[in-house]
């Protein structure tokens, strides 16, 4: 049985004459009683009675009927889906975020997103970079937004955002006063750093500024997500040096200044596998633009 016997068979169906039927396909008449008959024999009933005066459904016929309507219908539909996602217009999205992606746009960009490519599913998991590049790797993610631009050959990047760092200080430091922070400044202050493991660009990016200023920081505490330097921060147990998106976290207790003289700046790379045609990716990355 093909599709095309049941487009055959819906349209007899419909009409109940062989010419009226064979015009709307736009083929002959013979082709028609030939389909008709091998979709007859496949199914192993007779679909119509005809005879010189006219033709008719059996009871078989009507019970064909509906299901070849069904068939039908999610055939178009699939071909319909198949379509939008070639064309970028419909598919799933997989997609992986550090958190400091919720204070630069992330959330902006998906709804824009979204508004245009309503028949996207869209899903979204918060993961450190190392382990976006892995479920890059693995074909569990089809993008990420990471911090390193250290990753291997067969993962395409391109840089989305750049902004400078800021210091991040319990709201009751002696430095939260200040219009702007000297890294000198911050000379014997206990630090929370994000984790080496997790993020080694940045944890080596940040060790840079310090030596930069003549001195090597006091790491108390090293942890995995952004927010958590500012939540420890805000809590009196140590400075951090954070990107400036994460002033707007609004977290009770932490207070942000400039970095005066500071020239490294905190890196967002969009990623994907260079492999990977799925036209949505880019569509995604552009509303970074």
């Amino acid at each position: 049985m093909e599709l095309r016997h049941l487009r055959y068979f819906s349209v007899l169906a419909e009409e109940l004459h062989f010419s009226r039927a064979a015009a709307r396909l736009s083929i002959s008449q013979p082709p028609l009683s030939v389909a008709i008959r091998q979709l007859e024999e496949s199914v192993g009933a007779r679909l119509f009675e005809r005879n010189n005066k006219e033709v008719r459904l059996t009871a078989a016929g009507q019970a064909m009927r509906i299901s070849a309507r069904k068939i039908l219908a999610q055939a178009e539909e699939a071909a319909l889906e198949a379509r939008n996602v070639a064309a970028g217009l419909a598919g799933r999205l997989r997609v992986g975020f550090v958190g400091a992606m919720l204070y630069r746009g992330l959330p902006q960009a998906l709804r824009n997103f979204q508004a245009r490519y309503p028949q996207v599913r869209v899903t979204l998991t918060e993961l450190n970079s190392g382990d976006q590049i892995a479920g890059l790797m693995h074909d569990r993610l089809d993008l990420g937004f990471i911090h390193t631009s250290r990753m291997p050959d067969e993962l395409d990047s391109r840089l989305l955002l750049s902004e400078p760092f800021v210091c991040c200080l319990p709201a009751r430091h002696r430095l939260a006063r200040g219009a702007a922070v000297r890294p000198v400044d911050l000379t014997g202050e206990p630090f929370v750093l994000f984790s080496q493991s997790v993020s080694p660009d940045y944890y080596d990016r940040i060790l840079a500024i310090c030596a930069e200023a003549g001195f090597r920081p006091e790491v108390r505490h090293e942890v995995r997500h952004w927010l958590a330097v500012v939540s420890l921060v805000a809590q009196g147990l140590g400075v951090g040096l954070v990107p400036r998106a994460l002033q707007h976290s609004a977290l009770r207790g932490a207070a942000f200044r400039p970095l005066a003289g500071v020239e490294a700046r905190s890196e967002t790379y969009g990623v994907s596998r260079r492999d990977a045609h799925n036209p949505l990716v880019a569509r995604l990355f552009d509303e970074f633009s």
